[in-house]
């Protein structure tokens, strides 16, 4: 059931753009997701000619995700959960792994695309015993994202921050940065911060294919090196393996294996 408290707000004054690509739309295109346009499906598809690689690149980014959280839930004991960014619903949501481990589980899921709120009630299904609620709000307004969050979250309870795929939308590296921090400062200690983001310096073909769709008139997603999206995570106490390719955190022990890709993330504590 949803829960009553977290309604979705107005969103007369939003519409939805048809004719421009959405990153959002396109990733939930490339993981096999049906809430997108035919320009959305076009720009995927020109995507791919270049780079192939992206939809392994979407659906181990997801992969991720969900061992993170599984992490979190199990071995960190965390009962809430802050997802800015969340993009489309599509299978393994936030609240649909955590729920199934944890049914108390809370989970605020934060965006500002106007076809993400338009499916805010399917994110907002949550159980009985929990919570889920929809902010719409951008990444680079923390300040409106904690206080709409704290409707839901009890925040000086441990909380896991989630920004996964998100500060790439923030060009200047200081800002995102600062975003991260703003965001993690107003936890309590025992807090998480979950990120993975596309990196640069692993593939020149996936940059390549990045940099020939930022040009395209589509919303730009930022490529940062290894070592900047380990920056996000100054201060706090990194789990174990660090900050890696999404496929080598605690991968399944059939994916031990697996090829590192363009997509590095991590986990930390808030000491």
């Amino acid at each position: 059931m949803t829960d009553p408290s977290a309604t979705p707000e107005p969103a007369e004054h939003q519409k939805i753009d048809t004719s421009v690509p959405h990153s959002a739309r396109i990733w939930n295109y490339w993981l096999g997701g049906k809430d997108n346009y035919p320009v959305d499906e076009a720009a995927g598809d020109a995507y791919t000619d270049v780079f192939p690689g992206i939809v392994t690149i979407a659906r181990s980014s997801r992969a991720f995700l969900r061992r993170n959280i599984s992490y979190l839930v199990t071995e960190a004991g965390i009962r809430q959960f802050l997802d800015v960014g969340t993009g489309l619903p599509t299978a393994q949501n936030t609240h649909q792994v955590a729920q199934e481990l944890a049914p108390e589980a809370r989970i605020v899921y934060v965006d500002n695309d106007p076809m993400v709120l338009a499916h805010a009630r399917a994110l907002l299904y949550s159980t009985r015993e929990g919570a889920t609620a929809y902010i719409d709000a951008d990444v680079t307004d923390p300040d409106r994202i904690l206080a709409a969050a704290s409707k839901t979250l009890d925040l000086s309870r441990p909380t896991a921050l989630i920004l996964s795929n998100i500060l790439g939308h923030v060009a200047d590296h200081a800002q995102a940065h600062s975003i991260a921090t703003r965001l993690m400062d107003a936890l309590p200690s025992g807090s998480y911060l979950s990120i993975n983001d596309g990196s640069r310096g692993i593939d020149p073909v996936f940059e390549q294919a990045q940099d020939a769709y930022n040009s395209s008139g589509a919303v730009p997603y930022n490529l940062r090196s290894v070592d900047e999206i380990t920056a996000f995570f100054d201060g706090l106490d990194l789990i174990e393996p660090g900050v890696v390719s999404v496929t080598r955190w605690r991968p399944e022990p059939d994916a031990a294996n697996a090829e590192i890709i363009a997509e590095h993330g991590g986990l930390a504590r808030k000491p």
